[in-house]
């Protein structure tokens, strides 16, 4: 794990020090799920997903947890690292960044989060879990009969995700994935919009070889603008910088490109969230010319051999001792960004199944014609709502 220690303690004027700790938990979580995705798949391959999404998700399924299973779930999304917390606590720092980050944006930008719990029609569920859920988390239960219908509930929640996330996220829960034992499903979902700042001219545009790997380059449109921008190049690490701000200036797309000779593998390895903070910090306004390719990534995956393999074992264990008869069968996760001339526009939805038992001279060049790292944040406290590789922006 990380050493928050390690990390700047510059906390902006106006916020809450345990929502900053929270925000600090996510982007943790966020760098060591990423390593996790990376680990299993090919350097060519792209990845896309909202850690954000996947936090509040598993924060949502904390309310009913205890003793080890807890105590798992507060290490492996770094909730334990907030200080002078409780368990519960967590709730409620998670309803303030909530309304931090989802806040009325103006008609350029859009970053919306919605949260609903689908539980079987013929069970009692805690009224408490279910008034907690809805104060904090927004979510109401509806009920679904899972025994008798299983197939047509999941179709009410797929289109649920799609109709919360402009229909960019489709079929999060796979055919088969529900059956007559599932109790409860969790649905988060995540739908950012955004335009540049200062947008790229459609008529400069290039098109231009990507190099995916030493041995393999293809064709790709590329967009072009100089502007001034937040950059650094920082030699000793071979990696370049570029913070590029949404419409608003609070939303950021920041853009990590390794060095020419340097694999995107290396920068993979060596990062975390001092490392990223460190970088952050010193990074200065300047005149950069910007190449960039125009692209659109999805990724779907399921996330629970990753979250076994960072230590949330207990939840997804049917057989644990002291189970009280409801575990995690599975949980999805699916994510699609976009980035062109106007801007970007990002989605993503988690879902988890619970069942029962039963040219200036002056200037500095970022050319992005190699793999890089993306991330999407609220940039005044660091919050990562989106994680990424564009490894092969060709076959869009």
């Amino acid at each position: 794990m990380n050493n928050p220690a390690s990390e700047p303690e510059s906390i902006p004027e106006s916020t809450n020090p345990r929502v900053w700790e929270l925000s600090k938990a996510n982007g943790r979580f966020a760098l060591s799920l990423y390593k996790q995705l990376a680990l299993s798949k090919t350097p060519d391959a792209n990845i896309f997903m909202s850690p954000l999404s996947v936090s509040t998700a598993f924060a949502m399924t904390k309310l009913g947890a205890c003793d080890d299973t807890l105590e798992q779930i507060m290490k492996v999304f770094e909730f334990d690292t907030i200080k002078e917390k409780t368990s519960d606590q967590v709730h409620f720092f998670f309803a303030k960044l909530n309304c931090r980050l989802y806040r009325k944006k103006d008609e350029t930008t859009e970053l919306i989060s919605a949260n609903r719990l689908f539980g079987e029609k013929s069970l009692a569920f805690n009224e408490t879990y279910q008034n907690i859920s809805e104060t904090v988390y927004g979510t109401r239960l509806q009920p679904l009969d899972f025994k008798e219908h299983a197939e047509e509930s999941r179709v009410t929640i797929n289109d649920w995700i799609a109709n919360k996330t402009e229909n960019r996220i489709q079929e999060t829960l796979p055919a088969g994935v529900l059956d007559s034992t599932t109790v409860l499903v969790l649905v988060n979902t995540i739908y950012f919009k955004g335009q540049w700042k200062n947008k790229f001219d459609k008529d400069n545009g290039v098109v231009a070889d990507f190099h995916v790997s030493p041995s393999r380059s293809c064709a790709v449109p590329m967009m072009y603008q100089e502007a001034r921008f937040r950059y650094r190049h920082f030699p000793d690490d071979q990696v370049q910088l570029l913070e590029m701000p949404y419409s608003g200036d609070d939303i950021t797309m920041v853009m990590i490109l390794p060095s020419k000779d340097t694999p995107l593998s290396k920068v993979e390895e060596m990062l975390d969230l001092g490392k990223l903070s460190s970088w952050l910090d010193q990074m200065k306004e300047t005149t950069v010319s910007v190449q960039l390719p125009r692209f659109r990534v999805e990724d779907s995956f399921s996330l629970k051999e990753k979250l076994q393999s960072m230590g949330l074992r207990d939840l997804f264990n049917a057989d644990r001792d002291g189970s009280d008869g409801i575990y995690i069968s599975d949980a999805f996760h699916k994510a699609f960004l976009e980035v062109n001339e106007e801007g970007s526009e990002a989605a993503a939805a988690t879902s988890v199944v619970v069942i029962g038992r039963s040219i200036n001279l002056n200037r500095e060049v970022f050319v992005a014609n190699r793999p890089f790292l993306l991330l999407i944040r609220e940039a005044t406290i660091n919050t990562l709502l989106f994680v990424g590789r564009v490894a092969d922006p060709c076959g869009q």
